[in-house]
């Protein structure tokens, strides 16, 4: 089976070279990687553009602003039935595709566990779920998420249901996996599969505070189950 992995860059030179690597290695012909650089003003561009890699897709260049809206415009332009997600700073581990297409034989939405570690690549967690074990289920994951983008993996039919995202912005892989917990079927790897590195300049808040007000965070959610259920 082949994939498409989405991978959405913004300012992301000092980690990139080695998430794009990571990724290529293990990629196989067929598959391919979808890149779009949200106006970096940095040498991102740059490292993307040197790999001479058939696989490679570097989508025509827009301005978006946050990394949801780059990731929905990346997703709709995956050409195969198998989507992963990654971001600019990660690390993949040498058997995240095998374990991943693996899982997905028998569920429509896969999230591996992750290990957390820091600019330097020292580990800080060895295991996100074992700080934050994943639950399944919509109500479980409306206020407190258990599905965050680079671990996850999906079939194209829980995509084509989840488009357009909402459009407050922000929330991209809880709404996916909201959508899958809805109408699909999901998985939990409890294996490690990325390395999701904290550097102080993510823009999620994975393993911090979120940046929205409570109030803002409650009532985006009162609209996401307002939407997940008309769709």
């Amino acid at each position: 089976m082949s994939i498409s992995v989405c991978l959405a860059v913004h300012n992301g030179e000092r980690f990139l070279r080695t998430q794009m690597v990571s990724i290529l290695s293990q990629l196989d012909p067929a598959d391919e990687l979808l890149v779009s650089d949200d106006a970096s003003t940095d040498g991102s561009l740059m490292i993307i553009t040197s790999f001479s890699d058939a696989r490679l897709r570097l989508l025509p260049a827009r301005t978006f602003g946050n990394p949801s809206d780059n990731f929905e415009y990346l997703l709709g332009h995956c050409r195969h039935d198998y989507i992963f997600i990654a971001d600019q700073d990660d690390v993949w581990h040498p058997d995240k595709r095998a374990r991943m297409t693996s899982a997905l034989q028998k569920a429509d939405l896969v999230v591996s566990d992750c290990r957390i570690i820091d600019s330097a690549g020292a580990v800080i967690y060895p295991s996100y779920f074992s700080i934050r074990p994943p639950r399944p289920g919509v109500a479980a994951n409306v206020w407190r998420n258990s599905f965050t983008g680079c671990c996850m993996a999906f079939r194209k039919k829980v995509l084509e249901k989840a488009l357009p995202f909402p459009a407050f912005g922000g929330i991209y892989d809880q709404w996916l996996g909201l959508v899958a917990a809805r109408y699909f079927t999901i998985t939990f790897l409890a294996e490690a599969l990325v390395d999701y590195r904290r550097h102080g300049n993510n823009f999620s808040s994975t393993t911090g505070t979120s940046k929205l007000s409570l109030g803002q965070q409650l009532m985006n959610r009162i609209r996401l189950m307002k939407i997940l259920f008309r769709r």
